[in-house]
C-alpha cells in the first residue's frame, strides 16, 4: 500500500486516499478554475455551449419520440403529449396542433404566474419543442409510408418512455426546464396549500383519468408503462457520470481490527463516529466507510472473520463527491 495513512477521525476519510497529482499538476499548470481571467472566461463559455447543446439535443429527442412513437400509436404518456392524445377524441383538434398550443400557452401562463427565472429557464424549450414536433411530424407524414410507425402499443410505450426520459434528463442536467404540464403543478403549489410533489401527483392523476375516459382502462395502463420508464431514465440520465457506491456502518467490539482491515486490505478511508448503545449504554465507535459496490463482499467477509457478531448497516449511495473519493486505479 502506498501513500500516507490519514487519521481515522478525519471526516474526509469515508472515501479513498487523495490521488497523486497528474502530469499537469506536477508541472505547475493550474487546472482548478483559479487561473487567468481569460481561461476562466473560456471555460465558462464552453459550459454555456455544452448546456445549450444538451437543451437542443434533449428537445430534439423529445420531439422525435412524440412525432414517431407517441402520436402515431396514441400513447397516453405524461406531459403535454399525453394530454393532447387524451383530448383528441373529445375535441377533435389535431394532436400536434394541440401539443404546440398547450406548450406555448402553458409557457405564457407560467411566465406570468411563476416569474422571470422560470421564464428564462423554459424559454428555449418553449421555442424549440413545438418547432421540432412540427418538423418531425411533417417528416413522418411525407417521407414514410402511411402506418410506418404503427406498432404494438406496449412496444411504443416502452421506447417512447426511454427516449422521453433520456431527453428530459439531458435538459434537467443543465438546470433548464421543459415547462409543459409541470406548470399547472407549480402554480398549484405556489397559490394553494398543496405541496409541489402532491400537485404533480394530482396533475398526473387527472391526466390518467382523462385518458381512461377517452380510450379506456387498458390504454391508460399501457401509457403508465411509458411514464415509469421515462421516470427511470430521467433519474439515470441525471446521475450519469456519478460514482455509485455503498456507505457501510459497522458496530463491533473489535472496531480497531476492523478499522485496520478497511484501511490496509481494502485501501479505503475510515471515519470513526462516537456512539452509545441505547440498551447497554456502552460507548464505542461506529466504523463508517464508503466503498465501491464490488468491494462489499470482501468487506463483509473480512468483518465477519474478525467479529461474527458485528452489526453491519449498508445503504446505497448514488453519487460521491469531494476530495479523496477516487480509487487508486480510477473512479469508484
Amino acid at each position: 500500500m502506498t501513500g500516507k495513512r490519514r487519521e481515522a477521525g478525519n471526516p474526509r476519510e469515508s472515501g479513498e486516499r487523495k490521488p497523486q497529482p497528474g502530469c499537469a499538476q506536477a508541472a505547475g499548470i493550474r487546472l482548478s478554475g483559479h487561473g487567468s481571467p481569460a481561461i476562466n472566461a473560456i471555460m465558462k463559455n464552453m459550459k454555456k455551449f455544452v448546456s445549450l447543446g444538451l437543451v437542443v439535443t434533449g428537445n430534439l429527442m423529445l420531439a422525435a419520440a412524440v412525432a414517431f412513437l407517441i402520436v402515431p400509436n396514441e400513447i397516453l404518456t405524461g406531459g403535454v403529449a399525453g394530454v393532447s392524445v387524451a383530448l383528441y377524441p373529445l375535441l377533435h383538434i389535431p394532436t400536434v396542433a394541440m401539443i404546440n398550443g398547450l406548450t406555448i400557452g402553458l409557457y405564457i401562463l407560467g411566465a406570468v404566474t411563476l416569474g422571470k427565472k422560470f421564464a428564462m429557464n423554459s424559454l428555449l424549450s418553449a421555442i424549440l419543442y413545438p418547432l421540432f414536433v412540427s418538423l418531425f411530424t411533417w417528416v413522418a407524414q411525407t417521407c414514410f409510408p402511411a402506418g410506418y410507425f404503427i406498432m404494438e402499443s406496449w412496444v411504443a410505450s416502452i421506447y417512447s418512455g426511454f427516449l422521453c426520459g433520456l431527453a428530459l434528463g439531458l435538459v434537467f442536467r443543465t438546470g433548464a426546464s421543459t415547462g409543459g404540464m409541470d406548470i399547472p403543478a407549480l402554480i398549484l403549489a405556489k397559490y394553494t396549500p398543496i405541496k409541489e410533489g402532491e400537485a404533480v401527483m394530482l396533475v398526473d392523476g387527472l391526466t390518467v383519468a382523462l385518458g381512461i375516459a377517452s380510450y379506456g382502462l387498458q390504454a391508460a395502463l399501457v401509457g403508465l408503462i411509458s411514464v415509469f420508464v421515462s421516470g427511470y431514465m430521467i433519474n439515470r440520465t441525471i446521475m450519469l457520470g456519478s460514482q455509485p457506491s455503498q456507505n457501510v456502518m459497522i458496530i463491533t467490539d473489535q472496531w480497531e481490527a476492523v478499522r485496520r482491515f478497511v484501511l490496509e486490505d481494502l485501501e479505503r478511508g475510515v471515519t470513526l463516529l462516537d456512539s452509545k448503545g441505547g440498551y447497554t449504554e456502552t460507548s464505542r465507535p461506529v466504523v463508517m466507510c464508503v466503498i465501491a459496490r464490488t468491494q462489499y463482499p470482501q468487506l463483509e467477509q473480512g468483518v465477519l472473520a474478525i467479529d461474527r457478531n458485528a452489526f453491519i448497516i449498508v445503504s446505497d449511495v448514488n453519487s460521491v463527491h469531494g476530495e479523496g473519493f477516487v480509487a487508486p486505479h480510477g473512479p469508484v
